[in-house]
């Protein structure tokens, strides 16, 4: 093999590995810029998430669903005489 020959296969081989060092850097590049996207979508839906279960928290609470009964429903708190106990 001629020294000739050789010199031009190592500046191929040369070129060749810098061009993939390249396109590596590149889709690196692309893959954080994707997970910083999916982080943040992440942390957004976590905010949304504590937001719900602290309205669920708020609708369910006991004081509440009190409070829609007796207005909106008109439900009361049958008095002493009102209350029938069945037994089998």
């Amino acid at each position: 093999m001629t020294p000739r020959l050789l010199l031009t296969l190592l500046v191929i081989a040369n070129v060749a590995s810098a061009l993939l060092v390249v396109q590596a850097r590149h889709q690196h590049r692309q893959l954080f810029v994707q997970l910083s996207d999916l982080q943040r979508a992440r942390d957004e839906l976590n905010i949304d998430f504590g937001r719900l279960q602290l309205e669920q928290a708020t609708w369910a609470e006991s004081n509440r669903i009190d409070q829609v009964a007796r207005d909106r429903l008109g439900m009361k708190f049958p008095r002493g005489g009102e209350t029938v106990v069945v037994r089998p």
